[in-house]
Order: structure tokens, then C-alpha cells, then sequence
């Protein structure tokens, strides 16, 4: 019995590793994949990525590598001519390449000033320098929506670079306020971008066309060279009536407006009811205070009621005048350029808060700046018009042809 017993239990035991045999399955070891970047295959190295750290140096990096004979310093003098040693900055990349036995003795050196651009300094054989351009590939897009909030937030959720809105708040900053922007305002944008070695995105390149619903209308913008190969691009409506004016709607950016121009107002530091004769920027202080339109500044100095101020002429009918500043950044008799900061906002003279105030004059009288219908900058040649016409047509159906089917949604 206990024969049996026993060759039973043999059996059980070859029938199970046979099967257990029969059951695994065999496969080819999986090949280990290439990755190669910078011209060199990864695989075959032993890759250290990092970043410069405080303190950092070309030389100290070295300094921690095994180069065998090769000194440093050697090394930094006979590269000095092909790299600026003095250009690496903290938080920009590096790579060391090294050999993959246990030496780990460098190979290569690999920094990324920009994203676009990396210098390979080589140690095999002798030491050399390559400059590497990445190629760059510009692509175009159209987006189009309605405000929710800022211009900036309702382009970050279209996944845009938000460097976009400087951009279009600045091409229509002469014929919108973007102050008065209503919630649900439409708007529409044609753009390229900058992508490197096709993948990696590289920010806003270029505006192409664009539109904003403002107070009823809509207002379109494109881009026109009117002296071809001048580089110069004024921007224009679907009309070729020019966007940019004379004057700038408002001295700051992204502020609100807290007092208009009237001939009654309550003055919250005298108490008293009196004539406004300008209009209120709110913004924190320090803000730049910019001046709107070019001219030449007649006055600067400081009073009791309008605090350090600045006074500039623009022409035989224009000046404007910023009040309550914190400090002034322009002397008299000096040229300044639309757009130029002159100042920055504080709350000096008669102010509750930082603010500027601002006012116009027209022909030596105070007047409403944002009442007045300023003077539009150069007009469109008629010889210009029909060139114009036909760059412009195909970017506007692309617009409004997404802007529909935006909408629809």
C-alpha cells in the first residue's frame, strides 16, 4: 500500500511540473529605447540633467567632473572665445554626458540659455564648441469668445499665452477702454505661435487679425505695412480707417476709474461741493504713469492741492496734466513719446488714496478727455487700399467664421 502511495504522488508531481512547463510563456527581451537629444544617443552615456544653482560657475561645475589631465582653467581659455562663460544664469539647464564605466570621466558638456538655443562644449578627443540653433516653426490659430472677466483670463482658458492680451490692449488701446468692457462682450483673435523642433510651444509670435464688440459696434484690427519693406505695421479696421489716435484712452493700465469729470462733485478731503475738472485713475502705488500722447512737458512741480504733478504740451490745442504723483520721472522741457513713463501714481496733495488724476485741455480750456473725439493718426494712402483689401478679406472670413461657430455652441 504505501508502494502506491508513493507512486502516486510521483506522478502527481511530473504531471504538475509538466504542466506548469507547459504554461510559461517565452518572450524576446524588449528592446531598451534610443533616446537621443543635443546629438547625442542618451543610451550611451551615463546623463546628468540639472539646473545652475546660486553660486554656480562654469568652472566650479567642472571642478566636481573627472577630466583627467585636462585642467579647468585650460579648459575655460581655450572655450572663452565660443562661450561666454559669464553667460549661464541660475535656473537655466544643463547637461553632463559621461562616460558609462565606473570613471564616469565627462564627455560633454550641454547648456540652454533659452529654449530655442544650447552650446555643446565636447571633450573626447579635443575640446570644441557648438552653437546649436533649434529650428522654429510658426503656426497659426483663431480663437474667439465672450468676456467673463478680464481679456487675460478669457484667453488663458482658450490655453493661450497670456502675453496675447499686452499685445491687443496695446493695438487698441486708441479706440477702446478696456475699462468699459462688458461681461458677455464678444471678441475674436487671429494669431501665430512659435513652436521648437515642432513640439515644444514657444509663445505668442505675432497678431494677424482681431475684433472686440465695444459699445455696440464691432471693431476690427489687422496689421498693414503701408511702406512695403519699411517693418513698420500700422493697424487698421475692415474699412482701412487707422485704430491708432492721437491720444491714449487712459494714462494707466488695468485700473478703475473712481471720479469723473463734472461741474459738481463732493471733495472728500475739503468737504465741499465743487467742479471736478478731470478724471480719477485708481491704482496702487508706484503704478507707471504714462504720458498719452507725445508732446513736450511745460511743467512739473509740486502744490498744495495737486500734490507732485506733471504738465505736458502736445500741440497748439493739446496738454494734459497727471496729478497726485508719487514721484515724478520726467523733467521740463523734455521730449517725451506716447506711451513714455513719467511718473508713478501716489497720493500726494488733496488725495484720500493713490490715484492719478487726470486732465485735458483743448484750446487753454478744461475739458472732458473721455468725452472728446480726438484726432485720428495718419490715414490709410488710397494707392494702399486695395493691397490692403485683399490681405485683409480672407483674415476677416476666417474670423468671423469661427466666431459663428463659436457662438452656436
Amino acid at each position: 500500500m504505501k508502494k502506491v502511495i508513493a507512486l502516486t504522488i510521483v506522478l502527481l508531481v511530473l504531471f504538475s511540473c509538466k504542466n506548469q512547463e507547459d504554461n510559461v510563456i517565452y518572450t524576446e527581451t524588449q528592446p531598451i529605447p534610443i533616446v537621443e537629444q543635443f546629438g547625442f544617443k542618451y543610451n550611451d552615456f551615463n546623463v546628468l540633467n540639472d539646473t545652475v544653482q546660486k553660486g554656480d560657475t562654469f568652472g566650479s561645475l567642472l571642478d566636481k567632473q573627472n577630466l583627467g589631465d585636462q585642467k579647468v582653467y585650460d579648459i575655460i581659455e581655450k572655450v572663452k572665445d565660443s562661450f561666454d562663460v559669464r553667460m549661464m544664469r541660475i535656473g537655466k539647464p544643463f547637461t553632463l554626458f559621461r562616460s558609462k564605466d565606473r570613471k564616469k570621466k565627462l564627455q560633454a558638456f550641454v547648456y540652454q540659455p533659452d529654449r530655442g538655443t544650447y552650446y555643446v562644449i565636447d571633450f573626447r578627443d579635443s575640446v570644441q564648441v557648438f552653437k546649436k540653433i533649434r529650428p522654429i516653426k510658426i503656426k497659426q490659430r483663431t480663437i474667439a469668445g465672450s468676456l467673463d472677466g478680464s481679456l487675460s483670463e478669457a484667453i488663458q482658458k482658450q490655453g493661450v499665452d497670456v502675453s496675447l492680451a499686452s499685445k491687443i490692449t496695446k493695438i487698441y488701446a486708441w479706440s477702446i477702454d478696456f475699462f468699459k468692457l462688458k461681461k458677455g462682450d464678444k471678441f475674436g483673435i487671429t494669431f501665430t505661435e512659435r513652436f521648437i523642433d515642432d513640439t515644444i510651444y514657444d509663445g505668442v509670435d505675432s497678431l494677424k487679425a482681431a475684433f472686440f464688440e465695444y459699445k455696440g459696434k464691432t471693431i476690427y484690427a489687422f496689421p498693414f505695412e503701408q511702406n512695403e519693406g519699411s517693418g513698420k505695421l500700422d493697424y487698421f479696421d475692415d474699412e482701412g480707417k487707422a485704430l491708432k489716435n492721437f491720444f491714449l484712452k487712459a494714462p494707466l493700465k488695468y485700473v478703475n476709474i473712481t471720479s469723473h469729470f463734472t461741474k459738481n462733485r463732493f471733495h472728500p478731503v475739503q468737504l465741499i461741493w465743487k467742479a471736478h475738472k478731470g478724471t480719477d485713475y485708481a491704482a496702487p502705488t508706484g503704478t507707471p504713469i504714462m504720458t498719452t500722447a507725445s508732446g513736450i512737458v511745460e511743467q512739473t512741480g509740486f502744490t498744495a492741492g495737486n500734490g507732485n504733478f506733471v504738465k505736458v504740451k502736445h500741440d497748439r490745442t493739446y496738454s494734459t496734466q497727471y496729478l497726485h504723483m508719487s514721484k515724478i520721472l520726467a523733467r521740463r522741457g523734455q521730449r517725451v513719446n506716447q506711451g513714455d513713463i513719467i511718473g508713478k501714481v501716489g497720493s500726494t496733495g488733496l488725495a484720500t488714496g493713490p490715484h492719478v488724476c487726470y486732465r485735458f485741455w483743448k484750446n487753454g480750456v478744461q475739458v472732458d478727455a473721455l468725452k472728446l473725439k480726438l484726432p485720428n493718426s495718419e490715414p490709410m494712402d488710397k494707392r494702399n487700399l486695395p493691397r490692403f483689401l485683399k490681405q485683409m478679406q480672407p483674415l476677416k472670413r476666417e474670423l468671423d467664421s469661427v466666431a459663428s461657430l463659436k457662438y452656436k455652441k
